[in-house]
């Protein structure tokens, strides 16, 4: 086997600024939670939602000018799939009843005859919005708990602890920025930052993967000495694959419309994250708590007798 140490690039030398600038983030993350909290959306805080067609491309300022005539507060108004079609989307009405909202709504559409057919309607009570909130958020911590049993298992706990806190980092920065933007916070939402939990893992794994080998195949490497050939690896994989979703979720930001948007950019900006924290946040904490060569090279131990067996 070969004891040559072959790598392009010294990943290490940005390790400290890189766990400087993920501190930072993440304080700035929480900092937001506690200050600014999230614009939930109506799947979470509950409110209506109303999908109608128009004959005509519809004229989105004047149905808000209706609405707001109307005493309905809080309504966004936007253009669903072709000009014709518009969504509409409300929280609670003080003067209303939720399960009377629709009605209500297309009454006032179609007012001063103008036609507009209802495609779709339906109301969350906030109940459910919260218990969303908390099914989504349990989701994701027994997401991470899955991934710390088969990482600690497959590999080794340093490994584990490694990739578990990479993917804590990924959700709470992608939190963060919808947290400070105010960004509308949805079901979509939390679908693609479950898919950024996923992505980020997948080349953890490909990394410590990389490394097992290097351990084996380097005899003389040092853990940051394997783990830069690993990362070199991994990312001329990475990059290619990354440059296809990235030109699918670009596409999708730009022409997919304001249903998938915020989905898109949490997908984006968490392929992004989930790449750089493989790189200074699993592998470096796996390796600032010791990971070893002998760690993930099992012992070879010797059958009682096999001395004896081989003696002529």
């Amino acid at each position: 086997m070969t004891t040559d140490i072959k790598y392009h690039v010294r990943w290490d030398r940005f390790a400290k600024p890189a766990s400087y600038i993920s501190i930072l983030l993440i304080l700035i993350s929480i900092g937001s939670f506690i200050v600014k909290g999230f614009n939930w959306g109506l799947d979470f805080t509950g409110g209506s939602q109303i999908d109608v067609r128009y004959e005509q491309p519809a004229n989105l300022e004047k149905i808000r000018s209706k609405l707001e005539a109307a005493h309905f507060e809080g309504a966004i108004v936007q253009l669903f799939g072709s000009a014709e079609d518009v969504t509409i989307r409300l929280p609670p009405q003080k003067h209303i009843a939720g399960d009377k909202v629709t009605d209500a709504v297309m009454a006032v559409l179609n007012a001063d005859g103008d036609k507009a057919k209802k495609m779709n309607g339906g109301y969350v009570g906030p109940s459910v919005g919260a218990d969303l909130i908390v099914d989504g958020f349990t989701a994701m911590a027994v997401s991470c708990l899955g991934i710390l049993a088969y990482v600690g298992w497959r590999y080794q706990w340093r490994f584990a602890g490694g990739a578990v806190l990479a993917l804590m980092h990924d959700v709470v920065i992608t939190l963060g920025m919808f947290s400070l933007l105010q960004l509308e916070f949805d079901l979509t939402v939390l679908a693609a930052i479950l898919t950024v939990i996923g992505y980020s893992l997948n080349d953890t794994v490909v990394v410590f993967d990389r490394m097992k080998e290097n351990f084996i195949n380097l005899r003389k490497a040092t853990p940051w000495e394997a783990a830069d050939n690993a990362i070199n690896s991994m990312l001329v994989r990475t990059m290619v694959m990354s440059f296809t979703v990235v030109i699918v979720l670009v596409a999708l930001l730009i022409w997919g419309g304001p249903m998938i948007r915020n989905f898109s950019i949490a997908l984006l900006f968490g392929v992004i994250f989930g790449t750089y924290s493989s790189v200074y946040v699993a592998t470096a904490l796996a390796i600032k708590l010791g990971i070893t060569r002998e760690d993930l090279i099992p012992v070879v131990v010797e059958k009682e007798g096999a001395n004896l067996d081989a003696m002529p």
